[in-house]
């Protein structure tokens, strides 16, 4: 199939030294060839840089570029690519674009060029995802895992499962055509059923640091919740080493809620500071608190702050019943005040937002409450997508349904439906098993000029 030749800038909108136009498809580089003036790009070869002019229809000059010639199939679309190097203006570049444009080229719609790269063989859906997931990674950790599925090692072991899935399918085949080689029976309990118990098993493993590699991708979002005046907003501000949120003396100070990210220990965590929660009947104070008892339900991570300096209140006796389900640290602030709080049986984390006392504790805590403390031992190898996640729970399901239909003795070719399904799950993660819609739904959430 003969694909247009697609053309968008790949690099961010805005002002800055440079801008790249990237052009991708057969006819890429003899349609840019008629746009420019210098040496002729026909006769350029690949992987070469060239400088030169992009005119207009009257010849004139419309900037100075340098353009890359990428014959494929070395290429990221694994076709003939170009790359328009021009200055970074905003207006510039748009020129340079609908000039590239007139000749012909169609408009590349968000995510295209990696979608041509699946299409043409050179990346499988896990690589593709790889790219948005190192486009938007937060912090080094989630970098190192968005670098592995780029290089293919989440794609290989995968299809290494799905390989022996299918030759478990035509073990059965052959038992199905060829009945006097194998007692059916013999063949789904003495065969089929320890090796798909097996398979089953491996991919339980792979759900247990899935978890870990979700938290890597995308944050833990952390609500730091309290009564008034405990050191919520000050605590935020410690965090972050920066006056990010307003304190004062006043209780109430903080009326919504406020975000911010930062990363600890190679884990990214979106911070909510919250209004302080108590009984009001200021109209925009309830607003605000209301919105704290949200931010705890949808919390993944619960700092629950409570003052040293006081005994504990009815307000904080509240906040310890509604987070004690949640994934939480309980602190106690203002440790450089005299002690009072006394919580029997609860491991409470001592510091001081004012002297920076106890800070490095709490991070060390929060690393051990997420069970990411062995992080820097992993090899990145893991699952952190969700689509990812859900197709191998369905795997899994299809796996338990082959066991439940070998041990009901249901006849071989029953059992071997499921046996199929988990089959056609697995290749959905990779995308050797692909309705159109999914795959038009994946690209679509892809930036344009990628």
């Amino acid at each position: 199939m003969i694909l247009d030749t697609i053309a968008a800038i790949a690099t961010p909108f805005g002002t800055a030294g440079i801008a790249v136009i990237r052009v991708s498809g057969s006819d890429a580089i003899e349609k840019v060839n008629l746009i420019f003036k210098g040496r002729n790009l026909n006769k350029v070869k690949s992987h070469t840089v060239v400088y030169g002019h992009i005119i207009d229809q009257s010849s004139k000059v419309i900037d100075e570029v340098l353009v890359t010639i990428l014959k494929g199939p070395k290429t990221f679309t694994a076709e003939d690519t170009v790359e328009i190097s021009c200055h970074g203006g905003i207006l510039v570049t748009q020129k340079v674009l609908e000039r590239v444009l007139e000749t012909g080229i169609k408009l590349a719609e968000p995510g295209e060029f990696s979608k041509r790269a699946f299409v043409n063989g050179r990346i499988d859906l896990t690589q593709a995802e790889a790219i948005m997931d190192l486009i938007h990674a937060k912090n080094e950790n989630a970098m190192k895992l968005a670098l592995s599925g780029l290089s293919g090692n989440i794609k290989k072991g995968i299809e290494a499962t799905r390989e022996t899935v299918l030759n478990l399918v035509a073990k059965i085949e052959v038992n199905i055509d060829y009945p006097e080689y194998d007692d059916a029976q013999v063949m789904g309990n003495e065969v089929i059923k320890p090796e798909v118990i097996k398979i089953k098993d491996q991919l339980h493993t792979l759900l247990e640091d899935a978890d870990k590699g979700k938290i890597i991708r995308e944050g833990v979002r952390t609500a730091i919740v309290g009564k008034p005046n405990v050191g919520k907003s000050s605590l935020l501000n410690a965090l972050l080493n920066e006056e990010r949120a307003i304190v004062t003396d006043i209780e109430g100070t903080t009326r919504d809620t406020i975000e911010a990210y930062i990363n600890i220990g190679g884990i990214t965590l979106i911070l909510v500071d919250t209004a302080g929660i108590r009984e009001t009947k200021d109209v925009v104070e309830k607003i605000g608190v209301d919105r704290s008892k949200k931010a705890i339900e949808s919390a993944e991570l619960v700092i629950l702050v409570l003052d040293q300096s006081r005994k504990l209140s009815k307000e904080d006796e509240l906040l310890l019943e509604q987070t004690k389900n949640k994934k939480r640290i309980i602190v106690g602030n203002k440790n450089d005040l005299e002690r009072v709080l006394d919580l029997e049986g609860i491991h409470l984390l001592r510091l001081s937002t004012l002297t920076k006392e106890g800070l490095k504790d709490l991070e060390k805590e929060i690393i051990h409450v997420l069970g990411m403390s062995d992080i820097k031992d992993k090899d990145f190898n893991i699952l952190s997508n969700v689509r990812h996640i859900a197709k191998i729970k369905d795997t899994i399901e299809a796996l338990q349904a082959v066991i439940d239909g070998i041990e009901l003795d249901m006849p071989i070719d029953i059992v071997e439906i499921d046996l199929k399904k988990a089959w056609q799950y697995l290749g959905e993660i990779t995308g050797d098993y692909h309705p159109e819609d999914l795959i038009s739904e994946l690209f679509s959430k892809f930036c344009l000029g990628k």
